[in-house]
Formats: structure tokens, C-alpha cells, sequence
């Protein structure tokens, strides 16, 4: 089976078979990629051993001996990556086209301009829709389904390493990105399935995270004189937790919010207000590219 240049980075973390899954329809591919990197957070003591057992001695495998999240799992991959395009899934995510990577190296090629390319992401239960060959400029990508421009990415500093980042870690990258010149495209033609129905989003943890992520965001990228734009989003995101009845955790991300901005500070990096705008304006309303 032929390879490609690309590199595929996965983070994960006790989630040993969903993760044997993912593996072997990403092996699948034709061509597959050329480099796979899986990335076992902290506290995670069962997924090598089971990774060992199933033969895959050809994994780069790297371990952190502490919790450092999704995001940080990225950074570390994506740096140690040997291919200028990385190819991002979660640990229950893959392809559903076999020639996937193929298509993610034309599109790159055709789009300069592109730090990130993002595929449509289905999940259980849902119809699996058609691939037509369009693309648009949004205003972020979910992790789960993209690839990246390495040494773009590098340049951003990477994700800011939080357990749970809902709500930050794609959005924060994104906006970095856009501030440097660069673009998200996200295409129907790459098409990921993310073996989840999502129910595990009401969980309180991940309610109060939410809404603690919204104001760090507002915080380490937004102009000061954009404040307001940060606290409008945080209360919109309360009123929808509250109104979708995800009202536990909603008071503990409120509490939690200071400590974050704390633990975090020395991230802050703000970007220009012509790229904030122009980020809230493709958050409203996408901008046709192919």
C-alpha cells in the first residue's frame, strides 16, 4: 500500500479499543500516511500496554506525565511531526474516505492560503451526506477532522494546554492563525466520522469548562476595548446551558473563571482588532472559496 507525506496526530486517553478502531481505518487508507503519532496523556496507564499487544510497532507513541488535555497532546505531536501536513483525529475519530490524505494534498496545494483544512464531521445516528468538491472560509475547525500546516501552527505557539478545552482550544488556534495572514478552510469533501453521539457534553465538568474557556478566550486574545464583546458571549453561553437544561456546573464555571485567567495569564497574547472583526464576521456568516 503506498504512503503519503503526511503525518497524523492523535491525542488520547483511556480509551484503548476506540482508539485500536481509529488506528486500523486510518491504516486502511490508500494511500495512509506516512507518519502516526499518538500522544497518551498523564494517568493514562492502559493504552501502551494494549498498543503493544496489538503489534502496531510502527506508532511514534509519547507519554506525559501529566494531564496536559487534547490541545497539549496536539502540541506535542505536531512538534515531534517529521511531514509539514498533520493530520488531526481524536482517539475515536478516522476517515471515511479511503483516499482521504490524498484529497487533504490537493487541497493544501490548491489553497495556499490555508493554515487549517477542516472536514465535515459526522456522528452517530447521523446520515453520512455526499462530498461535493466546495470549500469555505470559516472561522474556526473542530480538532477531531482537520489537518495543519505544521510549521504554521508552530508559529501560533500551539493550544493552550487545559484538561478539559471546550469552547477554547480550535477557536484560540484559529484566531492566532487569522491574525497572521492566514485561513481556515473547511470542506464537505473530506468527510471524518466521530464515533460519539455527543451525550457526554451535559456532563457538569465540561458545562463549567465552557463557560470558564469563553472568558479566558475573551481574555488572552481579545483587545481590552473588546471586553464586552467577551462578557456578551459568556453570558449567552450561560442563558443557553441554562435554557438546554445543562444547569449543573454552570455556577462552578462562573466561580472557576478568575482561577483560569490566573493559572493562564502568561498566555495572553492579544490579537488586532481588524482580526477579531473579521473573525466575528465569518463566525456570523461564512465566505464561499471554492
Amino acid at each position: 500500500m503506498q504512503t503519503c507525506p503526511i503525518s497524523v496526530a492523535i491525542p488520547t486517553y483511556n480509551r484503548p479499543q476506540d482508539l485500536l478502531q481509529a488506528l486500523a481505518k486510518i491504516q486502511s487508507c490508500n494511500p495512509r500516511p506516512a507518519e502516526i503519532i499518538v500522544h497518551i496523556d498523564g494517568g493514562d496507564n492502559q493504552t501502551e500496554t494494549v498498543l503493544a499487544s496489538q503489534g502496531n510497532a510502527e506508532l511514534v507513541i509519547l507519554k506525559s506525565d501529566r494531564r496536559v488535555g487534547p490541545g497539549g497532546g496536539r502540541n506535542r505531536a505536531i512538534a515531534l511531526a517529521k511531514h509539514n501536513i498533520v493530520a488531526s483525529f481524536d482517539d475515536d475519530s478516522y476517515p471515511i474516505d479511503p483516499d482521504y490524505f490524498a484529497r487533504l494534498l490537493q487541497l493544501f496545494d490548491r489553497f495556499p492560503k490555508a493554515a487549517v483544512i477542516g472536514a465535515a464531521i459526522y456522528h452517530q445516528d447521523e446520515p453520512i451526506q455526499p462530498d461535493p468538491l466546495t470549500a469555505t472560509w470559516e472561522h474556526a475547525f473542530v480538532g477531531c477532522g482537520c489537518a495543519y500546516r505544521r510549521s504554521v501552527f508552530l508559529a501560533t505557539q500551539g493550544y493552550v494546554e487545559l484538561p478539559v478545552a471546550y469552547g477554547m482550544e480550535e477557536v484560540d488556534v484559529s484566531l492566532r492563525l487569522y491574525d497572521q495572514g492566514w485561513g481556515v478552510l473547511i470542506t464537505p469533501w473530506l468527510r471524518v466520522f466521530h464515533d460519539t453521539r455527543l451525550e457526554h457534553h451535559s456532563n457538569p465538568k465540561i458545562t463549567a469548562a465552557s463557560i470558564a474557556n469563553q472568558a479566558l478566550l475573551a481574555y488572552l486574545r481579545y483587545p481590552p476595548s473588546y471586553w464586552w464583546v467577551g462578557v456578551g458571549q459568556v453570558s449567552s453561553r450561560i442563558l443557553w446551558l441554562w435554557r438546554h437544561g445543562r444547569r449543573s456546573g454552570v455556577w462552578q464555571g462562573i466561580q472557576s473563571i478568575p482561577e483560569s485567567i490566573g493559572q493562564h495569564h502568561q498566555a495572553r497574547a492579544t490579537v488586532s482588532k481588524q482580526t477579531l472583526r473579521r473573525f466575528l464576521s465569518l463566525r456570523k456568516q461564512a465566505e464561499k472559496a471554492l
